[in-house]
């Protein structure tokens, strides 16, 4: 039997890490076990921080929002429990993009979810 010596499949992994170590420091970049080590931790740090990312988009949203309602005479709290009784369904995203952008219209949006609480 031929003896198998495997050089162009480590060559290929080790290919394969070092494309993904690129910009790296040091021997993070270009030495074999410490680049694996690295990108795993990277890995799990990107993972991580994809989950972090959506719930501080939702704090500043529910900031912005809170704000808005401030200046509208009503607390955040309240203003999300008079949406919820008048069946507005607009979720924490759009509704900050409307305060930020046209402030008449969130204007609206307080006013109607009091005449139904009113109601």
């Amino acid at each position: 039997m031929p003896r198998a010596k495997r050089g162009t499949k480590a060559r290929a992994r080790r290919k394969k890490v070092f494309n993904e170590t690129e910009g790296f420091f040091l021997g993070r970049r270009n030495k074999y076990r410490r680049a694996v080590e690295t990108l795993h931790r990277a890995w799990k740090y990107a993972f991580r921080d994809r989950k972090a990312k959506k719930r501080e988009f939702r704090a500043l949203w529910i900031s912005r929002i809170s704000a808005a309602a401030l200046q509208n005479g009503v607390s955040y709290s309240q203003l999300i429990d008079r949406m919820t009784k008048a069946n507005i369904r607009l979720d924490r995203k759009v509704l900050s993009e409307i305060a930020i952008t046209d402030p008449a219209a969130f204007t609206a949006v307080v006013k109607k979810s009091a005449e139904a609480r009113a109601n």
